[in-house]
């Protein structure tokens, strides 16, 4: 799974690439890179209707660093939002499908091929190729969910992959060898083409969007179809009765729920700091202002090319 804060790092910002020289940024970044080595290997050992939705924990740990660590305060509502997502996270690990027993690369292949899994991935396929090629030079950059429809749909894919290829390692640890195999390069070579359209698209969605906006629908869009892809790819609650499969939604959905409310209570606090920052004209600045107003009553606004110097 690609977190809304590994495509961040790779964003040059305008103070340039200054962070390099900052021993936290590196800590920060080696830390970041054994989690998702870490998360890559759970693909291989848990089914990702279960992997998935934990992600929501990281959202919990960023929110008690960034309170610990950089003094941003964690209001009541973002405790209820951690909260939420613990309670649900518990409920999906306790009603949680037991990871298929796969053999060799070529079994997840013959899963990648049915018909049913097949019909998904051309249907994602013709999706990102319209939304590319059509939407997003369009409403790209009004849009918020055109960017994030074109990385959930790709990471729907590439987890997929993922898993096929963490299987394939897998096994290959244990002795048997995937690596004849040509369908785990095939498996590789998808999940380097969808992770590099995800970074991209999701870059563009931070550079243009508030992350704040950006980060719950991502979260929302990327395990949902994630999960629809596992369950048809995987037949994942084809082993699972109705109670599970309904207290599973229930869980995701109280996932939901707290990431939204967390991200909605930062929202709210980074306004009320932006606001907390503007004071109130005095009367004497009001006085000002308005005798401005009608000194300058009949110019023409005019925009800044008109004030340059004449050659």
């Amino acid at each position: 799974m690609l977190h809304v804060s590994i495509c961040s790092m790779f964003m040059a910002g305008v103070g340039g690439y200054s962070y390099l020289y900052e021993p936290l940024w590196w800590v920060g970044m080696i830390t970041m890179v054994v989690g998702e080595v870490a998360n890559f290997a759970a693909y291989a050992f848990a089914p990702a209707i279960l992997v998935t939705p934990l992600g929501a924990l990281s959202i919990i740990i960023s929110a008690i660093l960034a309170h610990v660590m950089l003094r941003e305060k964690l209001h009541i509502f973002g405790i209820l939002g951690c909260i939420l997502c613990v309670v649900g996270s518990t409920t999906i690990v306790l009603h949680a499908p037991a990871e298929r027993e796969i053999e060799s690369v070529t079994e997840v292949w013959d899963l990648a091929t049915e018909p049913a899994f097949m019909c998904y991935a051309a249907v994602v396929l013709a999706i990102v190729a319209i939304l590319v090629y059509r939407i997003v030079p369009l409403y790209g950059q009004t849009h918020v969910m055109v960017y994030i429809g074109v990385c959930s749909l790709v990471g729907s894919i590439s987890v997929m992959s993922v898993k096929a290829l963490g299987i394939a390692l897998k096994l290959t640890f244990s002795g048997m060898n995937q690596l004849i195999y040509p369908q785990t390069w095939a498996f590789t070579l998808v999940v380097l083409t969808c992770i590099i359209t995800q970074m991209n698209y999701l870059n563009k969605a931070l550079d243009t969007f508030n992350t704040a906006v950006v980060s719950p629908i991502y979260y929302t869009m990327f395990t949902s179809l994630t999960i629809l892809a596992s369950v048809i790819m995987f037949k994942d609650w084809d082993r699972q009765n109705p109670t599970q499969i309904v207290t599973e939604t229930c869980g995701f959905v109280t996932i939901l729920s707290g990431t939204f409310l967390l991200h909605k209570t930062k929202d709210m606090a980074d306004g009320l700091s932006t606001s907390s920052s503007f004071r109130l004209p005095t009367s004497s600045s009001f006085r000002f202002s308005k005798q401005t107003d009608q000194d300058s009553e009949g110019i023409p606004l005019r925009s800044s090319e008109s004030f340059r110097s004449p050659p």
